[in-house]
């Protein structure tokens, strides 16, 4: 056989080759196409036709090209075809996707319990002994004379727990078709738990079931003696003064509560060339006044304040949040529903009243 024969033997199993392998690798490409459409189409209710991969690949066109062994110039034209047709009415081409993320209302920041000292017992009450009296009369005495007696009195005080709870209704329909539900009203439920025992812990009357809260039993602020403040005094000066009063009942103070408004209005007070006494706007101010830390909540009215010694008061915890869900109330198995209960048990022990003080800024 000559060298030429032999050359086109070859040059002919060449492009063969490559015209097998060219539509191999088209093939494997509609066909992967194919498995991805298929995994991402909806289910139920939608009859999927054949994949826009498949068309392609079976087109008389694209098998046509590839006989030309895709030469320079070749084209194809295919016309696809829907590849999804509803089964039922006529919206049925448009499915519905889900989101599992639920898009829950705003909650407020929980901070008021975080100042205070949090302290588990297992008992519906919890005693505490309570100092009324300290009269000091030591003093330097001569040998031989009567040292004088000093006088110091406690009271046993009682902290009653209290039980803070609600209901809440829930369809079972709802609960089984979304697990994410189940576990944001339980959130809610505990949320709303918290909500209620941050303001309890500030404004608790201690009527009825109240806890006895922090401002009703803070003392009321009062200029100190010997202490004036300027003419134009600002919501910082009047802070400054109180945290004075509070300092000279010997008390060392760890905390302030305001509202967000009032922080917001001293956080843009400035100065008389009109910069900012905090830090420009861009400046991440940590909310400090006097070295004292700022807790700013809502649970606080506007134009009020309370500040002082947190620590030294006792939040005693009976029982954690707890979430119970039962369908065996009232009528809810009837009606395929489901109550859900929330409740935890507290007790507040303003333990040292005379630590805090409390005023507005009128």
């Amino acid at each position: 056989m000559e060298l030429k024969d032999i050359f086109k033997e070859h040059s002919d199993a060449v492009e063969q080759r490559f015209k097998d392998l060219g539509g191999n690798v088209m093939e494997l490409k509609y066909r992967l196409e194919e498995v991805e459409q298929k995994n991402a189409r909806p289910r139920g209710g939608v009859k999927i036709e054949q994949s826009w991969g498949a068309q392609v690949a079976e087109s008389e066109d694209v098998k046509h090209l590839r006989d030309q062994k895709y030469r320079p110039g070749s084209a194809a034209r295919v016309e696809l075809k829907a590849i999804t047709t509803a089964s039922g009415s006529a919206g049925g081409l448009i499915t519905n996707g889900t989101d599992n993320e639920i898009a829950s209302l705003a909650r407020r920041p929980i901070l008021v319990r975080d100042l205070l000292t949090v302290v588990p017992t297992e008992s519906g009450s919890v005693d505490y002994a309570k100092q009324t009296v300290r009269t000091n009369n030591a003093a330097p005495v001569a040998e031989g004379t009567v040292k004088p007696y000093s006088n110091y009195g406690w009271t046993k005080a009682n902290v009653p727990i209290r039980t803070i709870a609600h209901l809440s209704k829930l369809t079972r329909q709802a609960m089984d078709d979304s697990s994410q539900l189940a576990g944001e009203v339980d959130s809610e439920m505990r949320y709303g738990l918290a909500l209620v025992e941050d303001t309890q812990i500030l404004m608790g009357d201690g009527s009825g079931e109240n806890l006895s809260g922090m401002m009703p039993q803070a003392t009321s602020y009062v200029l100190p003696s010997g202490f004036t403040l300027p003419a134009n005094a600002n919501l910082v000066d009047k802070l400054g003064a109180a945290i004075l009063q509070q300092l000279l009942t010997n008390y060392t103070p760890d905390g302030i509560v305001l509202n967000p408004v009032d922080w917001m209005t001293m956080r843009m007070l400035k100065d008389a060339a009109g910069g900012y006494l905090f830090g420009d706007p861009g400046d991440d101010v940590p909310p400090v006044l006097f070295g004292l830390p700022i807790v700013a909540t809502q649970a606080m009215p506007v134009g009020s304040y309370l500040l002082g010694a947190f620590k030294p008061q006792k939040l005693y915890d009976r029982m954690a949040p707890e979430v119970l869900i039962s369908s065996e109330n009232a009528d809810d198995f009837e009606k395929n529903l489901l109550t859900m209960r929330c409740e935890e048990r507290v007790g507040l022990a303003v333990r040292k009243p005379g630590a805090l003080i409390k005023g507005t800024f009128a």
